[in-house]
Parts: C-alpha cells; structure tokens; sequence
C-alpha cells in the first residue's frame, strides 16, 4: 500500500515578481498524467511555462516517470520537480508548475529552488488516500468449495469482485500482491489441486 493523491491541490507563490502556480494530481497511467498537463496547459495559454513532471507509478518508481523543463534552462524545471516527487513518498502523482516572468531573472540556481519549493508547498497541502497494491486472479472450483473458498478469501484481506455460477463456480478476486503466492497455494490446498487460477 502507498499514498496517491485523493484531489488535485493548486498553490501560488511569488518570487522576485514571477508567479509560481504549481498544481499537483493523481495521475495512475502515463496518458493520464499528460493529459492532465495537457489541461493545465490550456488554462494557462498565456504563461511563460508550463513545466511538469509525473511518476505514473508507486513512490519512488522510476519505470514509468517524464518531465520537460518547456524552454526554462535544461535541468533548472522539470528534474528538480521530479527529484520532489520521487522524494515525496506519494505515487501516482503528476505536477505542474505555471510560471509567469516578472521581469528579474533568478538565475539556474534560483529556477531550481523556485521550482522545487513550489511543488513542496503544494505536496503539503495535498489530500492523500491509501492505494492497495492489487492482483485480480479468476478462481475456478465447484459447488460443494463455495464456503469454503469465500472464507479463505475473507481471510486474505481480499474480496470477490464477480461470481459466476455455471457448471463450476468462478470467482474474480481482487487481493494483495504480496500475498498472491500464498492465496494461490491455499486454493490448491482447499480444492486438492483441482481449483483453476488464472489472470
């Protein structure tokens, strides 16, 4: 289980008059994380840059992570953004930060300190939710296991999410990752091997 963002939390700062709008949101797929800058995009027509970053994955996840600097100097937007997520320990999580220049230049040190506090700043504000790290599995058993099969699964911290009742019985359950193994070892052990589990 990790923290995602619950709903997206906006924060504005000031600093050596540019404006610094910084919005930060749940983002579980890569496509959902551009579209989203995508969005804060087109309310932002008229700002300097629209800089952002995203780690479409659990905290710390590099797999599935972007970032554009959006014309700021290289280095100076989009990776001290990303270094703050990845620090953050929040997934799934997509920021962008609006900057509209005000006239004095803050230099490469002061982009990447400005840019880095907007989105801790908006991180402390954000609302956060538990997001289960999931498996579905699909279990095949027959009649007489129904019991038997709905009390193990109770007992693994998972729930059936659809029955089927045909000429056996099948269940899609939805259960921790990390007890996979085991589950699927006890299904094996409750039907003497003749439980059908797939994906």
């Amino acid at each position: 289980m990790f923290r995602i963002p619950a709903k997206t939390c906006r924060t504005e700062e000031t600093i050596k008059r540019s404006r610094f709008i910084a919005t930060v949101a749940h983002a579980s797929t890569e496509e959902d994380a551009k579209a989203f800058i995508s969005g804060v995009r087109d309310e932002f027509p008229d700002a300097t840059h629209n800089c952002w970053a995203y780690v479409a994955g659990p905290p710390g996840d590099t797999a599935r992570v972007g970032m554009s600097d959006d014309g700021e100097p290289h280095g100076t937007a989009g990776r001290p953004i990303l270094t703050v997520l990845l620090h953050s320990d929040i997934g799934e999580v997509v920021a962008v930060v609006t900057r509209y220049y005000g006239g004095t230049k803050l230099g490469t040190g002061g982009l990447v300190r400005a840019y880095s506090s907007s989105v801790k700043n908006a991180l402390a504000g954000l609302p956060t939710q538990e997001k289960r790290d999931v498996v579905i599995l699909t279990v095949g058993f027959d009649y007489s296991r129904i019991a038997a099969v709905k009390q193990l699964i109770e007992s693994f911290d998972s729930k059936v999410i659809e029955e089927h009742y045909e000429a056996d019985v099948s269940f899609k359950v939805e259960l921790p990752r990390d007890s996979e193994d085991r589950f699927i070892l006890a299904i094996k052990d409750l039907t003497g091997g003749k439980g059908l589990i797939g994906k």
